[in-house]
């Protein structure tokens, strides 16, 4: 399947504020954060981003659907 990413902040910068990623039927949110630090540019580093299915904050384990909204969420500060 092929499923559409929004990428924010760091991660955005890194990859693009969208990114197409194709994945196998039933691949956790685990493997698609594998796939996408795979795609970092090497000497990036990136913080643990927390990840959104479906506008839900979801843990690794969550299984993907085709047509499923996922955000990959650094975390951010601010004041």
């Amino acid at each position: 399947m092929v499923l559409s990413v929004l990428c924010f902040a760091s991660w955005g910068d890194a990859l693009g504020s969208v990114v197409s990623v194709e994945l196998p039927e039933n691949a956790t949110a685990a493997i698609l954060l594998d796939v996408l630090a795979g795609r970092v540019p090497r000497g990036t580093s990136l913080p643990e981003p927390m990840i959104a299915v479906n506008r839900r904050y979801a843990d690794r384990s969550t299984i993907l659907r085709a047509g499923d909204e996922i955000a990959v969420i650094p975390p951010v500060a601010g004041g």
